[in-house]
This record gives C-alpha cells, sequence and structure tokens, in this order.
C-alpha cells in the first residue's frame, strides 16, 4: 500500500506539567524544554488506511411511517430516498443501526430515541432481550418489521437486524471541551483533521472514549461526522463523547493552545517517538491527519509538538484508526505516570 503522511512529526520540545513554558531556544520551534532523541523507525497514519471512505450519507433517513407520493418510503431507488440532511451540518447520528450501538443509545439516555425497528426473525440473544427491556423502560416504540424492510432501510451492510431512529447528537461548543473535568482531571482531547473514512472515524471514537478521551473536536467541512457507519464502528461510543464541530481546525488549536492545552500531532516524518511523551496531568489534544495526505500544513505548525510511532516491521505504515488508537492509550498512560 502506498505510505501515506503518518500520524507523528517533528518533534517540538517535551510539554510542561502545567500551564505552557516559554519559546524553546536553540532552534526548536515548539514550546517548553527540548525534546530527547527519537527512537527507532518512524510511521503513522497513511498510506491507504481505508481509501477516501465517502461512506453512507449523514443523516437519519425518512421518518418511520411518513410517505413520498404513494411510495413506500423504504423502497430502494433515487427516487424513493429519504432527504438527506445538509452536508457538513451538525454531528448527525439520527439513525443507529447494529445491536451495541443501539443498545448503548438506550443505555446513555442522552437524546430521545423515536422508534426502534426489530427484525420480526431475530433469536432471543440476550443483548436483544436488554434492548427491549431498555426501550419499554423509556417508552420508546419497537417496531417488528419484515428483514427486507428493515435491510432496504439500513444504511451499513450489517445492521444485524436492529435499527433506531433518534434525535440527533448533541453538539458541545469548544469551550465545553476545554473546561475541567469532574474531578478537576483536566481535559484530554481528539482532534480529527479531516478523517473522511466512516470506519476509521469510528474506531477512533471508540478507542477514545476507552482510553478516557474528554471529548473530540471535527471539522465541519471535508471530514466525515456521525454517519450510521461511524455510529455501528463506535459500537455506542458516541453516546457518551462530547463532540464540538469546529469552522477550521487550525483556528481551533490556536484557541486551545491559548487555554493552556498542549497540543500533540501524529506525523510519521517527526523525530520524536511516541513513547517519549511525559505530560503529567496537562490539558492536551491528540491531532490524528486524514488518510494520505496526513496533517495539512498549517495543522502541523500550529502544533506544540509532532511525535510518529516507531515502526520495526517492514510495512512503514498504519490506517488512521490503528495509529490513533495505539495514540490514544500511550497518551493516557503517559498521563498517568508523569502525574
Amino acid at each position: 500500500p502506498g505510505r501515506g503522511r503518518g500520524l507523528l512529526g517533528r518533534g517540538r520540545g517535551d510539554p510542561p506539567v502545567s500551564g505552557r513554558g516559554g519559546r524553546g531556544g536553540g532552534g526548536g520551534k515548539g514550546r517548553g524544554a527540548p525534546a530527547r532523541g527519537g527512537a527507532g523507525g518512524r510511521g503513522g497514519a497513511g498510506g491507504r488506511g481505508g481509501g477516501k471512505g465517502q461512506g453512507p450519507a449523514r443523516g437519519g433517513g425518512r421518518p418511520p411511517g411518513s410517505k413520498a407520493k404513494g411510495r413506500d418510503p423504504l423502497a430502494r431507488g433515487p427516487q424513493a430516498r429519504a432527504p438527506r440532511r445538509k452536508a457538513d451540518t451538525g454531528l448527525g447520528g439520527e439513525q443507529v443501526e447494529g445491536r451495541q450501538a443501539v443498545r448503548e443509545l438506550l443505555l446513555a439516555d442522552r437524546r430521545p430515541t423515536r422508534e426502534l425497528w426489530m427484525a420480526a426473525d431475530l433469536d432471543r440473544a440476550p443483548v436483544l432481550d436488554e434492548i427491549r427491556e431498555l426501550a419499554a423502560e423509556a417508552r420508546v416504540v419497537v417496531k417488528e418489521v419484515g428483514r427486507n424492510k428493515l435491510d432496504a432501510a439500513a444504511r451499513t451492510d450489517a445492521p444485524q437486524g436492529v435499527l433506531a431512529f433518534a434525535d440527533p447528537l448533541p453538539e458541545a461548543s469548544l469551550d465545553d471541551l476545554l473546561r475541567p473535568r469532574s474531578g478537576g482531571r483536566a481535559p484530554f482531547l481528539l482532534c480529527s483533521d479531516g478523517i473522511t473514512d466512516p470506519g476509521n472515524l469510528g474506531t477512533l471514537l471508540r478507542s477514545a472514549e476507552c482510553a478516557g478521551v474528554s471529548g473530540v473536536v471535527l471539522p465541519q467541512h471535508r471530514a466525515v461526522h456521525v454517519t450510521p457507519a461511524v455510529t455501528k464502528a463506535a459500537a455506542g461510543a458516541v453516546e457518551h463523547l462530547p463532540m464540538a464541530t469546529v469552522g477550521g481546525l487550525p483556528t481551533a488549536i490556536a484557541t486551545m493552545r491559548d487555554a493552556g492545552v498542549w497540543v500533540i500531532g501524529l506525523d510519521e516524518r517527526a523525530d520524536t517517538s511516541l513513547w517519549e511523551l511525559s505530560m503529567g496531568d496537562a490539558p492536551v489534544a491528540l491531532v490524528l491527519g486524514a488518510e494520505g495526505p496526513g496533517l495539512s500544513r498549517l495543522v502541523r505548525e500550529r502544533c506544540d509538538q509532532l511525535v510518529s510511532i516507531p515502526m520495526r516491521g517492514r510495512v512503514a505504515s498504519l490506517n488512521v484508526g490503528t495509529a490513533g488508537t495505539l495514540a490514544c492509550f500511550e497518551v493516557a498512560r503517559a498521563r498517568t505516570v508523569g502525574g
């Protein structure tokens, strides 16, 4: 596979344990203490990493029970498609598919679920019984429908016989994400620099939630938001992660830095290894670039520090979902050890 620019680049110094250090001297571009020497080969996310990942269109599909000029609103074909949400607006997430994703939607109870469809020929798996119980507690209408009808309405290849229609995900502001978390712990943010593949974004969100990320920043334009494919791949993590959309990531990074956040970019060309991070419990943001091009020039220039994943094998790149998972857990570890 071709090598895209990975996630991690030229080190600009270790972050201060708290606050922001002065501009580094001696040729260093960044702030804080000079970085320690790099280790091992460099690698990052890139290459084919899921391709351009256009994925399913965002939006929740036509609301259940609506009609389109006498046609079955769930029939396939361009004339029967549900109206779609305007591109690049909001987070999305109105249509939730897959057993785990629907279960977490009901458990989290962050937004109203309007209706739940279950295929009439489903088995009696424990997770399905739990979904039915949660729906009953929340007074959500549950409809048994034919498998063909459900699959026709689905926007993923394998909805697992379960599909929910809900309100859009609540959107946080960047200021919300920059506030200290409960217990006074500093924010740990994940930023997407134009990630377009739904599977990769879903994987990232799932890993981020498991690693303790407190909030996610997504660009409003030229990036995938929360489509049904993202929701399914995230296995319900979208219901627990506060997310904000921003008009421009470079500007958002400047805002984060002004608020005392140490911004780390993942770039395969970086001389500093991911394993060298040491930051204590300082506020931190991890920035991941798009499949193929990696971090954009402006984003790369505005990061406080660029790091790479040491590579030991013959394949020199990881897709953004895999690289981001490694980076999220390493940042979480470094914060725990440093703190």
